[in-house]
């Protein structure tokens, strides 16, 4: 495989444990000797075990958060107790979890610790850009950073597990959990699946400061129909091995300790009652050694799938390999009837208590069940300035650069900015869906940004100009866990007025509009993926006012921006840039940071497009080249009456404050053979005004195949920094490994014949170089 190569863009990365960054930890637990000692001890301690215990480390509740004083006394509290729970989620603190740590070491039988888990998806405290965001930012070692600050923060606060990364493709921007993955493309995602696990786990995930990862969801729940959340999932076993599964199967072989499985069938079986996936696939075929746990009451929700009642399918549940049963109380309340019963046998809970044991071991619980938290640890680690500084470089560099007309932006260092918007001064809603750890009292506004980096040099003016919608009932949807949307309950006419005299005093207007937090993320799928018309409005009605505009875009999905691209002269999407967004929103506006993000997702033109993704396949009667470019309808063609084929904004695209040129790109050689690499370059050159970096992107076509193959697929990538008039020659290595894919008997191999070599600044802006790979 191509080495890949990524520069830090700008110079507020803070870099640090450098040796932890791109190479694969070498993990204590995978020696033999460790191995022999860890199944000695776990099968000794197996042997001791009563039914009970047995089925209890199988079994983990929501604690709730509960008080410290609830620790022995609550209903959990006497469960742990009897040996009864093997891991705890969604309490947070170092005291309240060694409370209830000390219940089950000190009270229990067997004194065996528990696991504590949280949702720590794009930070804990201090929170990153979402998933989607930090994808946009194709530096893997800023992604891996993220994951790695966020383990020292969380297991300084006593959590020992994290429910990440989510690593399910999707092309669908109607799921509102896109927000929450790395995008469309299997390269890609892989690339950012195993970087993550290497910073949460780290080189040894017994110490102190590491965290275990979960790998999610397993497996296609980023393809439901219609986009609608939990919904059914319907495709090949080609597309699956050659679209889906690439990012799960990175996060095995890069050593996750666990993964969990998804709430959508596959195949007509639900995927956590699935044993082709959870044995066959990820454990015979890939190797995963590590637990599996469902998703939350993902046995129990087999019931409403037609699988049978609790007890039926927590048995199916543990017979495909389900080793942990997320707040069901399935296996608790059942298996030891079905055991009697003959419909679950003692090996298979034998070898579920197992992997849960080992997973304990590898974490260093046994040798000292309190290792993770330290109070005074948590209060110099958690959201510390170090922490920040480093979340607000991610999330600068998350950023996508959409369109910039008359350089608009950067933004002057003098003037008057009027900054207008529902998200202009709220803080509540700036760290975007899943932070689950985060305190968002502490999160930057954009106001607050700009007045604290640029107040002494401009006169900047706000006002609100229009709610997040013009329903008041969707809004009270769209704020869900308190991130409120400080609906203005003014008649509309007045708050629309206040923007215009705002507006009309300024030499420029910041405009912040979008989504808010929660209008993305889990069960927030939209059946439209526009702005709301009430924000739309008020971006008409301040294009009337002459003043040019620079739209600060706020969005956990990819949305169709159609109606309003042509009104603002520049557009910066944001997404969610986490606790230090108001930071960094204003260090790029002004130029302190020249934004380099691509986008990970395609954008659409219109709704009806959707999926639209760039390696798609041909059809056997494709538009023309000509004509999709001019979007000009063809009968008998496959394409839209009333819409282009192509999308709005590409995967992979993306601009700059500065202007990058690239050379005629050169082949090493055009016919090779076999097992021989080629090397396939092309000089980049700033030829622009500012310092900037850019991603140079490879793909490759396969011509001709045994099955149909994609237009182009994602190979290789380098992110450069080049300071201004700067030049660099850029080379992908390419080897048989990069012409892979599975057939129509999932024989993953090569095929010799004609092949399309690409470089380019995103997928649709490439040059072509043919090459024939003989074998």
């Amino acid at each position: 495989m191509k080495k890949i190569v990524l520069v830090a863009a700008m110079a507020l990365s803070t870099c640090f444990l450098a040796q932890e960054m791109v190479t694969k930890p070498v993990q204590s637990y995978q020696t033999v000797q460790y191995n022999a000692k860890k199944k000695a001890f776990v099968d000794a301690l197996l042997a001791k075990m009563t039914l009970d215990e047995k089925i209890g480390q199988l079994n983990l509740p929501s604690a709730g958060d509960f008080t410290t004083g609830q620790a022995q006394n609550s209903d959990i509290g006497k469960k742990i107790e009897n040996g009864l729970v093997g891991g705890l989620f969604n309490i947070k603190g170092a005291e309240k979890i060694r409370a209830v740590q000390k219940v089950a070491v000190e009270k229990s039988r067997l004194k065996i610790p528990l696991i504590f888990g949280m949702d720590v998806i794009h930070g804990y405290e201090t929170n990153f850009p979402i998933p989607l965001g930090l994808a946009a930012s194709w530096d893997m070692n800023l992604i891996q950073q993220s994951a790695r600050v966020a383990a020292r923060e969380a297991s300084s606060d006593g959590i020992s597990w994290t429910f990440s990364p989510m690593t399910d493709i999707s092309r669908e921007p109607r799921w509102g959990r896109i927000s929450e993955g790395s995008g469309e493309d299997p390269y890609l995602g892989s690339e950012i699946a195993k970087h993550m696990v290497y910073g949460y786990q780290g080189k040894d995930l017994s110490l102190s400061n590491t965290i275990m990862a979960c790998v999610k969801h397993f497996a296609l729940y980023g393809a439901g129909e219609g986009g609608m959340d939990y919904n059914t999932v319907d495709m090949g076993r080609v597309r699956m091995f050659n679209e889906y599964f690439p990012p799960y199967k990175a996060a095995v072989d890069a050593g996750v300790g666990t993964v969990m499985a998804s709430f959508n069938e596959v195949e007509g079986i639900p995927a956590t009652g699935n044993r082709w996936l959870q044995t066959e696939i990820l454990r015979e075929k890939w190797g995963f050694n590590g637990f599996v746990v469902s998703d939350y009451t993902g046995i129990n929700e087999m019931i409403d799938h037609g699988m049978g009642d609790l007890q039926q399918v927590s048995a199916l549940s543990l017979k495909a390999g389900i080793d942990m049963d997320m707040v069901g109380e399935g296996f608790l309340k059942t298996l030891k009837k079905s055991l009697a019963e003959g419909k679950v046998t003692q090996a298979e809970i034998d070898q579920a208590t197992k992997r849960v044991l080992e997973a304990k071991y590898d974490l260093g619980l046994f040798e000292d069940p309190y290792r993770y938290g330290d109070v005074k640890l948590a209060a110099k680690e958690v959201n510390s300035l170090e922490n920040r500084n480093i979340a607000r470089n991610t999330a600068a560099q998350s950023m996508v650069l959409l369109k910039n007309e008359n350089n608009v932006l950067p933004l002057k260092k003098s003037g008057t900015v009027a900054v207008i918007g529902p998200l202009v001064n709220n803080s509540l809603n700036m760290a975007g869906t899943w932070s689950v750890g985060a305190k968002h009292a502490n999160a930057i506004s954009l106001m607050k940004g700009l007045q604290d980096n640029f107040g002494k040099e401009v006169k900047f003016i706000s006002a609100k100009g229009a709610n997040i919608d013009y329903s008041e009932k969707l809004e009270s949807i769209y704020a869900a866990h308190g991130k409120l949307t400080d609906r203005d309950n003014r008649p509309k006419e007045v708050i629309l007025k206040e923007a215009l005299d705002v507006a009309n005093k300024a030499d420029v207007i910041v405009l912040a509009i979008g989504e808010s937090a929660e209008m993305s993320g889990e069960s927030s799928s939209r059946s439209e993926i526009t702005i709301p018309q009430s924000q739309v409005d008020l971006l008409n009605e301040l294009k009337k006012t002459g003043k040019p505009i620079a739209m600060v875009l706020f969005t956990g999905r990819p949305l169709a921006l159609t109606n309003v691209k042509d009104l603002p002269e520049a557009i910066l999407n944001v997404w969610f840039a986490g606790t230090e967004a108001g930071n960094a929103i204003s260090d790029v506006l002004f130029g302190k940071i020249n934004p380099s993000g691509k986008l990970p997702v395609t954008f659409p033109r219109s709704l009806g497009q959707v999926p639209i993704y760039y390696n798609h396949k041909n059809t056997g009667r494709p538009l023309s080249a000509e004509k999709t470019a001019k979007c000009e309808y063809d009968r008998f063609r496959a394409n839209y009456m009333d819409e282009c084929n192509t999308p709005l904004y590409p995967f992979g695209y993306g601009l700059s404050y500065t202007n990058f040129t690239y050379s005629d790109m050169s082949v090493s050689n055009t016919n090779p053979k076999g097992n021989q690499s080629i090397q396939a370059s092309v000089t980049v050159k700033n030829s622009g005004n500012y310092d900037g970096a850019e991603v140079v992107q490879l793909y490759i076509r396969d011509m001709v195949g045994s099955i149909t193959r994609p237009v182009k697929e994602l190979k290789g990538f380098e992110k450069v920094f080049l300071k201004k008039g700067e030049s660099k020659k850029i080379t992908f290595t390419i080897t048989p490994e990069d012409l892979k894919f599975y057939n129509n008997a999932l024989k993953y191999d090569w095929e010799e014949g004609e092949f399309d070599v690409m470089i380019g600044t995103n997928s649709a802006d490439v040059q072509h170089t043919k090459i024939y790979w003989s074998k």
